[in-house]
């Protein structure tokens, strides 16, 4: 991934104090998923050209740090270290985040001045949405430039290539090229390398301020920043249209009060808890645990005695002992809690023992071949009185705008059951491991497509 910024005029140089970045020695920085390289190319008093250049190990996506899909050929064959993607704006924040916020101690009046500055980024995914790139820019006063390239110019009739080479050139303020270009990298490639939350929504409003309310497009670039998060896109709509009316006088007629919005995970865990306490359980085991949101809620119930949290990832049940901020945890809670490295598809007598096993968002991170395995690990081996599992419904993926058909709602999904076939599967695991179920929903209910949850709860018989 590459990100060129040019400042021509005079004393160009200077471009060196604005991103705090010395135009005499090349700059290294160790990231998460890879490295990033600061160099400049072009030095002098007319013009001067700063590069960001990121190598990303793909390598390191596929051993299950961010971004990694665990598991499939798909892990290191893609677009993932080379198109230019969250991970470049993400890059951008960890190295220019001072020039980003506008402050600049030895050249103050310099970064409040509008600069003749021209950006080019390298291979952006539009899809070949030609018009994307002048819709997004053009409106904040930028010159636009795209070029794009056939697949292979042997053989035409593959088409031209999904990516493009865009420069953009403007009258600007470097710090709002930068925030610029921050929010609209992931509008092209709709994809971000990191599990969002809510937070998402100020870090959108805080690169986007003074710019996105006013934007026409600021509809179209809050529902592809945020993908699949609808109701996060929502959000920060209401917010920009409440801000760009701030000015105006207030109608004296008062305004309905909004309805309070609860995201699906939040609705998906709370229902999972209240499926676990009305069970009667005393002791629970949360299979593929992931961020430790469910163990969390338990932990807090006094009908919970002894909670285990179950993941295969070890960098995953770090970051999840972090979230939960074990090293002082109170003595109560700690010993309440056991954390523990294991896969799913393997009997493990660690698993024993428990009133209750939850399953939340999991079994379609599994391989169809492995699901048998799987079936027998938690139903005929650990064989809890109850087991809890949720997965997503495939037909409600109708309701996600920006979904291909028949793609699937995550990119490690392997497969998503519609409504029937789950009801074929739990009616398997009933009669073959001796359990009773009951079959309900989470999440707003479409009355075509049904719930974006559908949710299993087993009962052991006798």
């Amino acid at each position: 991934m590459l990100l060129t910024i040019t400042y021509k005029g005079k004393n160009t140089q200077e471009l060196g104090f604005l991103l705090h970045k010395n135009p005499d020695r090349a700059q290294q920085f160790e990231l998460a998923y890879g490295k990033a390289y600061v160099f400049y190319p072009e030095v002098s008093d007319e013009s001067t050209t700063a590069a960001l250049l990121l190598d990303i190990d793909p390598l390191d996506l596929a051993r299950g740090k961010v971004g990694s899909r665990d598991g499939g050929l798909f892990d290191y064959v893609n677009d993932r270290p080379y198109a230019a993607t969250s991970f470049l704006s993400t890059a951008m924040v960890r190295i220019f985040g001072t020039a980003m916020n506008g402050k600049c101690d030895k050249r103050q009046e310099l970064a409040d001045t509008p600069l003749d500055l021209t950006a080019r980024l390298a291979s952006l995914k539009d899809n070949g949405d030609t018009e994307l790139a002048k819709q997004l820019f053009e409106p904040l006063g930028y010159r636009v430039t795209v070029s794009r390239t056939q697949l292979d110019e042997k053989f035409p009739e593959w088409g031209s290539s999904p990516y493009i080479d865009l420069t953009i050139s403007g009258k600007v303020k470097l710090s709002e090229l930068l925030n610029h270009i921050y929010v609209l990298i992931p509008v092209f490639d709709k994809q971000k390398h990191y599990y969002m939350a809510e937070d998402e929504i100020k870090k959108l409003l805080e690169h986007g301020e003074g710019w996105l309310a006013d934007h026409p497009q600021k509809e179209k670039i809050t529902r592809r920043y945020f993908t699949a998060r609808k109701s996060y896109a929502r959000r920060a709509m209401d917010i920009l249209n409440e801000n760009e009316g701030a000015d105006t006088v207030e109608e004296e007629q008062e305004t309905p009060e909004k309805e309070v919005f609860t995201p699906l995970n939040t609705q998906r865990m709370e229902t999972v808890r209240d499926a676990v306490l009305a069970s009667g359980a005393a002791s629970v085991i949360d299979l593929g645990c992931g961020e430790c949101r469910l163990t969390s809620l338990l932990l807090n119930e006094q009908q919970i005695r002894r909670v285990a949290a179950c993941d295969v990832s070890v960098s995953v049940l770090e970051k999840a002992a972090q979230r939960l901020h074990l090293d002082r945890m109170q003595p109560a809670r700690r010993n309440k809690l056991t954390l523990m490295q294991a896969s799913l598809t393997y009997r493990d007598k660690r698993f024993e023992g428990y009133d209750c096993a939850c399953v939340v968002e999991v079994i379609e991170h599994i391989e169809p071949m492995r699901i048998p395995a799987f079936e027998r690990a938690v139903f005929e081996f650990a064989a809890p009185r109850t087991v809890i599992l949720t997965t997503p419904n495939r037909e409600y993926n109708a309701n996600y705008e920006h979904m291909e058909e028949n793609a699937l709602r995550h990119g490690d999904h392997r497969f998503e059951w519609t409504r029937e076939e789950f009801r074929a599967w739990t009616e398997h695991i009933c009669e073959k491991f001796g359990y009773s179920c009951e079959i309900s929903g989470i999440g707003t209910n479409d009355e075509k497509l049904g719930t974006p949850t559908q949710m299993a709860v087993f009962t052991k018989a006798g």
